[in-house]
C-alpha cells in the first residue's frame, strides 16, 4: 500500500501524478513537470490524483492560521568538502 502524502508535514515525502512530482516541505509544496489530462482512464485517474492532491492541500491551508507572507529561508555559505 502506497504511503499517504500528507501536505505539509514532512520535507521527504515525492508524489507522482502523470509527468508531475510533487515535493513535500512543512512550508510549502512544490509541483513540477507538466501532465496531459487526457480524454481516457489514465486521464481521468490523473485528474482524479491531482484533484485530491489540491483538495487535500486547501483543507490544510484553510485550517491553519496562515502569515501574511512565508519570512525568507536562511541562506547560509559552507566550505567547499571538495575543494
Amino acid at each position: 500500500m502506497a504511503k499517504k502524502f500528507i501536505p505539509y508535514a514532512n520535507e521527504s515525502d515525492v508524489l507522482h501524478i502523470g509527468g508531475l512530482t510533487v515535493e513535500n516541505r512543512v512550508d510549502r509544496i512544490t509541483i513540477s513537470g507538466d501532465i496531459d489530462l487526457t480524454l481516457d482512464q489514465p486521464g481521468l485517474a490523473n485528474t482524479r490524483a491531482l484533484h485530491k492532491l489540491l483538495t487535500d492541500v486547501l483543507a490544510k491551508l484553510d485550517s491553519t492560521d496562515l502569515p501574511d507572507r512565508l519570512p525568507p529561508p536562511d541562506v547560509s555559505t559552507v566550505a567547499n568538502p571538495f575543494g
